[in-house]
């Protein structure tokens, strides 16, 4: 979707050489004027005042703003309120403490309690009684849609389906911007949706833009003050005459703050647009009975996804529900240095009007606009996919529309999210099986991951994964011979929307759009360097959250990525903490201490007892490793005299299995190493773990490690004590 926002770019301001009468246009305008045009929702006025029309950039006419009163000079705290007067409206104050904050959004809900939520039995009680309207706009949509499946029939009665789909995902891409605001959306929700449709629908679909004619600025000026209930220029000191902004359910003006000074972005919705989308999604909805009716070939229940995009919606269509949003977004995400989120005014918005914070910046695929400000577009790109990540993974509370104009480079250097209209939630369960998903994926077990599309509702219970697993197995072995640095993200979710397509998933509009979002990221950051993989980069966090994550179900992922036939591997942990330290929340106590409360656990003897034997087999192998090294140091007469010249000293053992030995230590010190170097490593964070050692089950542990190195070292003195007889005697 095309954000309302997305335009909300200031252009630098002209330098003071520039603002001469040369250079910027100066007009005066009669309020009197003003008013008869508007006269619909303003008293007139008796005395004339003379206003000033300021473009802001000489260039870019349409950043006008008219100017309602003088400014009053911007200030950090709002001014006390002035007193009523008979003939002048009172302009309400910003909140100064979190308590005022409340009340402003209690009085914000109070202006939006009319506003409409979706249900089917609603929407068809209101035009079963309007017949002609129904047929009307069905006529519109059958005409539209029906050439485009009678096109698809004709593509398959000829065989050439496959060969036109390319032209025919265009077409309908074209049909759904002329069908107007509730198709551009149901286009925009398709895309995200690899189960209903192929690759070149969801890239097709992807570009939808709302190109939608604006609507009279009258109207717009009329709401503004039907809804707030007071007079446009008892808010604003001035407001564009035109939208900054236009797409499908409103449009948005650039004002600034009577009171404050404060430039804002006001957000208007277009007039009569909840009639319009509930009309289409009641016919859309009856379409959606037939198709789960008689198409076979859709296994998805078609309008219990209807019935969910139209709630996002009519969500959509109460901005007082956006504004809280936004403010549940800022407080999640906010909290990070590059990430900047604008905040509401509540004593300015209502189910029609937004109002929030003005957004200076960049849209993210301006790439030579963004550098030329001194930043780069990576290092945004980076910080969208960290945010992402904890979108999806961390809190589950996400963007649900996700695009480049909805987010802006700020000259700060920080990624801006806008438009909170459409947001979505991950449920907890599927945080955790997503990231579990990432280690069957890593170790290739294709039958678990058949398996964690249960639990990820892909598939109902009565599935049976089994034929799933071949497809799975075909697909990620190709692209798992590339590196995670290698590894194109697009063409992993490609691969795997293909997957879906020719099976009975049905995929949680939360995974859809996370991937959407992810790809856009990917997309962005491929213009600046081809090279870029957003695996990659989201790799640290996938490495921190496995790590550090107390979840009974991460600890398990993590077990079962470090040990394999009963061996751990070193090398895996290794790549873990090296990737894990790359993400700036990590911390090695946390590391540390969830893996000690696992093992000595009640139900951990299965771990302990793989423990034991690692723990064993890495004292035998720092036992040997510092023998060789001390023979190694020997002066050559030594080891002539002593050990009779041969290669490993007193140690009966092949090449080959000594090599792997020093192997085993030196990676175990490459592990010690990277937990030493950790930015919050300090010798105090082992007295958590001694205190644990002190449990009696530790103890126990303790002693069974020790006396399987006892065992182990005794096997190895006696080899070496029956080699030496054996030499002797011969």
């Amino acid at each position: 979707m095309a954000s309302l926002s997305a335009p909300l770019v200031s252009s630098p301001k002209p330098s003071s050489s520039s603002s001469s009468s040369s250079s910027s246009y100066h007009a005066s305008i009669s309020f009197s004027k003003f008013t008869t045009k508007t006269h619909s929702f303003r008293p007139k006025r008796n005395t004339t005042r003379t206003r000033t029309l300021t473009w802001l950039n000489p260039q870019q006419p349409r950043a006008a703003l008219v100017e309602a009163t003088p400014p009053s000079p911007p200030t950090s705290a709002a001014p006390p309120r002035p007193p009523p007067q008979p003939s002048v409206k009172k302009v309400l104050a910003l909140p100064a403490d979190r308590a005022d904050d409340l009340q402003a959004e209690s009085r914000a809900m109070a202006r939006a309690s009319n506003a409409t939520l979706y249900t089917p039995e609603l929407i068809a009680s209101r035009f079963k009684s309007r017949p002609f309207k129904v047929v009307g706009r069905t006529f519109q949509i059958v005409s539209a849609l029906g050439t485009f499946a009678l096109k698809l029939f004709i593509d398959q009665r000829n065989g050439t389906l496959d060969q036109n789909k390319r032209i025919r995902a265009i077409e309908l891409r074209n049909i759904f911007t002329r069908l107007g605001p509730t198709f551009v959306k149901l286009g925009q929700g398709l895309s995200t949706r690899p189960d209903l449709c192929p690759p070149e629908y969801l890239e097709e679909l992807s570009e939808l833009q709302d190109g939608l004619p604006t609507f009279p600025d009258v109207d717009a000026f009329a709401c503004i003050e039907n809804e707030l209930g007071l007079s446009l220029e008892s808010i604003f000191s001035t407001i564009s005459p035109s939208p900054i902004a236009a797409a499908s359910l409103g449009q948005v003006y650039k004002a600034r703050l009577k009171y404050s000074g404060k430039l804002v972005a006001v957000k208007v919705q277009r007039p009569s647009i909840e009639e319009a989308i509930g009309l289409d999604f009641y016919l859309i909805r009856g379409l959606g009975i037939l198709i789960n009716k008689y198409v076979d070939i859709i296994t998805t229940d078609v309008v219990a996804l209807i019935d969910e995009f139209a709630r996002r919606v009519f969500q959509e269509l109460n901005y007082v529900q956006e504004g809280q949003n936004a403010r549940r977004f800022k407080k999640l995400y906010a909290d990070k240095q590059d990430i900047f989120v604008p905040d509401v005014f509540w004593d300015y918005t209502s189910a029609k009007v937004l109002t929030m914070d003005w957004v200076d910046g960049v849209k993210l695929n301006e790439q030579e606009a963004i550098e030329k400000q001194g930043l780069k577009v990576l290092d945004l790109v980076n910080a969208g996919i960290q945010c992402s990540l904890r979108q999806l993974l961390e809190y589950g509370y996400f963007h649900a529309d996700p695009h480049p104009g909805n987010l802006l480079a700020t000259p700060e250097g920080k990624l801006a999210f806008l438009d909170f209209g459409m947001m979505s939630e991950t449920p907890e369960e599927a945080r955790f099986a997503i990231i579990g998903h990432v280690v069957h994926l890593v170790n290739r077990d294709y039958e678990a991951m058949a398996r964690d599309y249960y639990a990820l509702d892909f598939l109902s219970s009565d599935v049976d994964v089994s034929p799933i697993v071949p497809a799975l197995r075909d697909f990620f072995d190709d692209a798992l011979n590339y590196t995670v640095s290698e590894l194109n993200f697009k063409t992993l979710v490609d691969g795997l929307g293909n997957v879906l397509y020719q099976y009975p998933f049905n995929v949680p509009a939360y995974y859809a759009l996370i991937l959407r979002s992810l790809t856009v990221l990917e997309g962005l950051a491929l213009y600046a360097d081809p090279n870029f993989k957003v695996l990659a980069a989201s790799y640290p966090y996938f490495a921190k959250r496995l790590l550090t994550d107390p979840n009974p179900y991460l600890r398990d992922a993590l077990i079962e990525l470090l040990f394999k036939d009963a061996k751990f591997r070193w090398n895996r942990l290794e790549n873990l903490l090296d990737q894990g330290k790359k993400d700036r929340d990590f911390s090695a106590k946390e590391a540390l201490q969830p893996v000690l409360k696992v093992l000595l656990s009640p139900n951990g003897e299965e771990l302990r007892t793989l423990v034991i034997k690692e723990a064993v087999r890495v004292s035998e192998a720092f036992t040997i490793g510092t023998i060789s090294s001390t023979y190694q140091s020997l002066p050559d007469f030594m080891r002539n005299l002593v050990f009779n010249g041969n290669a490993n000293g007193p140690l009966a053992m092949s090449e080959t299995e000594m090599e792997s030995m020093i192997e085993l230590r030196d990676q175990v010190i490459r592990v010690w190493g990277l937990l030493r170097t950790s930015n919050d490593f300090e010798p105090a964070l082992l007295l958590p773990i001694l205190q644990v050692l002190q449990q009696p089950e530790a103890r126990r542990l303790g002693g069974r490690v020790v006396g399987g190195i006892t065992q182990r070292l005794a096997a190895r003195f006696l080899q070496q004590v029956l080699r030496v007889q054996t030499s002797s005697s011969s």
